[in-house]
């Protein structure tokens, strides 16, 4: 690291420390209703800025706002109107705010808006019960961010999400401002498991999708920062489903010093995967403790320690698989007869603890040390011998959808014994501070990896008697001395062993605004990240901005815009290629984007609604391209490409059922990347045909031409997105409710497997479309007295039914490329889960 960067990064850290507070004052108060009941988890927030506050179980609260100045208190509440006033008080002065909330529509339990916040902020505010009661197959807390403008997948199986054309590993997740990694070696998403938010734990949920300022760090597509709750008395929940179960415990001591939060979760997605066409034993067993514990040692210092470890095992043993595809002119069918099996291990450990001070009000000082391992370890030995039948179409045949005639049988056997063990330690500090009319943070952070990865993976093809790739031969020869030798050619061999050791230094400074001027909001944010890695001593600087103005206009319009340099800096994925060789000059990739968005709320029937649009665009460059299979995404490990993402989202959200919120999302986008060195020969014969292997009759090349692809279609490259999630209750029984999630997404590109010519990966996937439906009712509500002896010691008892596939729609996730001696390529399609029902039952106490 040279001394210029190195002074660049302390500069940044002790300019950032040295700015000075202003005074500051507090207001405070308790929300009840007209009946003299607590208002728990109301909002409450200083007008057109972010951050804020919710209420306890007590329905107290309290809130820090700079002095001598005018500034609005707002709260809110579903079922309640909004309620704002204005205080200017003198520095260190206390207010009392106690105001009573009543009742403005019918309030429906469980079931409330998605927070609204600073407007003019990037970063959108989720309900967390809504994350927690969502249906989904995968049972997942991301399920409910796939239906969001901007996001999009085509596997219910997974957690993993795409935003606005980037992969998965561009997507930045936190969790109490630690940055939380996910295992390298998985291949599909039924091997997932249980992702790290646990959502019986999370009390704030914030998302963007682009646009987020320089305090989070350097990816280029999407953020997620969930925040854990204290808790303030004991309390707990108990899940059970046919996906598995669940419990968590939290509490407090009597002098709320010390707080717990404690999940325990055990998944086997078995019965969803006998769904698949793959018929065989599944075996999967996840499993996953979580804890958050904190404990204050006076009033400006508290101590928190969140820890977690996970144990996933999948063990898979198929026996047949029967797959119909083609076309209606040309229908054909694969069979193949297994033996072997798959058995799949990844342990993963994270701890971390934090220091934070809060010196005097205002002042917010964060220390943070964290530590994540994984053991991961990916075994199998999988035969299959197959047949490709081609199937009767005639209506009028007696035969019609049996086999026709056989076109070619074959055998592949697949082979690995690949394990990886990877350790990542951060230490970093994280500041902020409250000045006036503005809010700065900063922060500097040390990341410390270590990686042993160890590969031995390669498979072979055997079709109709001649192994592939097929070596020259001579067929009829008389002198084998006079023979070239023989080599046994395998199907992608991949063997390597790779030690990695490399240091990170980041820092980061931002700050924002809010003011008003004539009755318009204004609100603006600026930041600079530096960042250094000495595997490469590479040397970045990403400066971002975003502002917005909220007019003050009859109706309730409000612009923003946001733009900057974001990066991403290669992590142990992007470095290795096909042959498990590791780039060690690979530099990180940059994208420069601008964002134009706009939000209006209006009144519908009387009830509150939100259209918000966005349009994007951006301009990618350093690219490392890449090819995705199922979830496993495996990098050409260089920086030759240049790349683009274009689009538009949109969303309404509001009350489309009186007192519980409901929302549309779609998004259209384009994106695609030119590789600079890309580029094949195509043979034409004498007739002026392009040659095929097995499909042209004359094979004889008098001409060839050199073709560069030019742009093509990213993986990712998904034009049209669609989703809906839907809330509806019986109006004289709300305790009955419906909710349903809808998603169509337009098919993904690929192509061939072999030889990784990305040019030849613009075939499209059909569109993903699915419907999941759940019904639950409440059977106890903490709300109302019962006097049962056997359900009275619960708080709430819910009680579930879930169909996912709802439609029975055959949705493809990948394909399964069957290749003859002729060289003809079959593409076969993988199909995900068919129609599936579960049953659930969540008791709160």
């Amino acid at each position: 690291m040279t001394l210029d960067k190195l002074l660049y990064t302390i500069v940044i850290m002790f300019v950032s420390l040295g700015i000075n507070a202003q005074e500051i004052a507090t207001v405070s108060g308790t929300l009840k209703n007209k009946k003299g009941e607590a208002i728990e988890s109301a909002n409450i927030a200083i007008v057109g800025k972010s951050g804020g506050t919710k209420s306890d179980k007590n329905g107290n609260f309290s809130i820090t706002i700079p002095a001598n100045q005018n500034i609005q208190i707002g709260i809110t509440y579903v079922g309640y109107p909004n309620i704002i006033k204005t205080f200017n008080l003198t520095p260190g002065e206390k207010a009392d705010f106690s105001p009573t909330m009543n009742t403005a529509a019918e309030t429906i339990p469980e079931y409330r808006h998605e927070e609204e916040g600073n407007r003019g902020d990037p970063m959108v505010k989720i309900e967390p019960k809504l994350a927690t009661k969502f249906t989904s197959a995968s049972g997942s807390f991301e399920a409910i961010l796939k239906t969001l403008p901007g996001v999009s997948s085509n596997n219910e199986l997974s957690s993993q999400y795409s935003v606005r054309g980037g992969n998965f590993d561009e997507n930045l997740v936190y969790v109490n401002d630690i940055e939380i990694y996910r295992p390298f070696l998985i291949r599909a998403g039924r091997q997932e498991g249980l992702s790290f938010i646990n959502s019986n734990m999370v009390s704030d949920i914030k998302f963007s999708a682009g646009g987020f300022g320089a305090k989070y760090g350097d990816k280029m597509s999407s953020v997620l920062d969930v925040t854990y709750k204290e808790p303030e008395e004991f309390a707990g929940s108990f899940t059970a489903s046919l996906q598995g179960a669940a419990v968590h415990i939290e509490g407090a001591s009597k002098d709320h010093r010390l707080t717990y939060l404690t999940g325990i979760r055990f998944k086997t997605n078995q019965y969803v995967l006998q769904s698949l066409d793959t018929d065989g034993e599944y075996r999967p067993s996840f499993l996953d403790v979580q804890s958050y514990v904190t404990y204050d040692i006076n009033e400006k210092w508290e101590i928190g320690f969140l820890g977690n470890v996970a144990q996933n095992k999948y063990r898979f043993i198929p026996e047949t698989r029967q797959t119909e595809f083609g076309t209606i002119n040309q229908a054909l069918q694969l069979t193949v007869f297994f033996d072997g099996q798959e058995v799949d291990q990844f342990q993963t450990y994270f701890g971390a603890i934090s220091n934070t001070f809060t010196p005097k009000q205002g002042l917010e000082l964060k220390f943070i040390a964290s530590a994540f391992s994984t053991l991961e370890d990916e075994k199998f030995d999988i035969e299959g011998a197959y047949s490709i039948d081609e199937l009767e179409r005639d209506l009028g045949s007696d035969e019609f959808g049996d086999v026709k005639f056989n076109r070619g049988v074959g055998t592949f056997l697949d082979h690995a014994r690949n394990t990886l063990d990877a350790n990542v330690f951060n230490a970093e500090h994280k500041g902020k501070k409250i000045s006036g009319n503005h809010t700065t943070f900063w922060g500097v952070k040390y990341q410390h990896e270590f990686i042993d990865d160890k590969i031995s993976e390669w498979g072979f093809v055997d079709s109709t008697g001649f192994f592939i790739p097929h070596p020259a031969d001579s067929i009829g020869y008389t002198t084998p001395s006079a023979q070239p030798n023989q080599l046994l050619e395998l199907n992608e061999v991949l063997k390597s062993q790779v030690t990695l050791n490399s240091n990170r230094y980041s820092s980061y400074l931002q700050r924002s605004w809010a003011w008003e001027t004539d009755s318009v909001n204004y609100t603006l944010t600026a930041g600079v990240r530096g960042a250094y890695w000495d595997l490469n001593e590479e040397f970045i600087v990403s400066p971002r901005t975003s502002f917005s103005i909220e007019p003050n206009w009859k109706k309730d319009y409000l612009f923003r815009v946001a733009a900057g340099v974001y990066y991403q800096p290669p992590f142990y994925r992007e470095m290795r290629d096909f042959d498990g060789n590791i780039n060690r000059d690979i530099k990180s990739q940059r994208s420069f984007q601008g964002v134009l968005g706009s939000d209006y709320n209006f009144k519908a029937w009387g009830r509150p609604f939100k259209f918000t649009t966005e349009l994007y665009y951006k301009h990618m460059e350093n690219i490392i391209p890449y090819e995705i299979d199922n979830v496993r995404i495996r990098y050409f490990a260089t920086n030759n490409a240049n790349a683009y993402a274009t689009g538009i989202d949109f969303k309404i959200n509001g009350e489309f059922v009186k007192g519980v919120e409901s929302w549309f999302s779609m998004s259209v986008m384009k994106t695609e990347e030119n590789l600079t060195d890309d580029f094949y020969i195509e043979n034409l014969n004498s007739d002026g045909e392009v040659i095929i292997p097995g499909f042209t009759d004359n094979s004889t090349t008098v001409e060839s031409n050199v073709i560069e692809p030019g742009n093509i279609p990213r993986p990712t490259d998904q034009r049209v997105n669609f989703s809906l999630y839907f809330q509806d209750y019986v109006p004289k029984l709300p305790s009955l409710k419906m909710h349903i999630a809808l998603y169509y997404a337009s098919g993904l590109p690929f192509g061939p497997s072999d030889n990784h010519e990305r040019y030849k990966a613009t075939l499209r996937i059909p569109p993903y479309r699915r419907v999941d439906i759940g019904f639950s009712y409440l059977l106890k509500d903490a709300k109302k007295e019962n006097k049962s002896k056997i359900i009275g010691g619960f708080k709430n008892i819910w009680v579930s039914a879930e169909v996912f596939n709802l439609l029975q729609i055959n949705n493809v996730i990948s394909y399964l490329w069957i290749k003859d001696v002729t060289g003809r390529n079959y593409a076969v399609p993988n199909f995900l889960t068919s129609r599936q029902i579960n049953v659930k039952f969540h008791f709160e106490f």
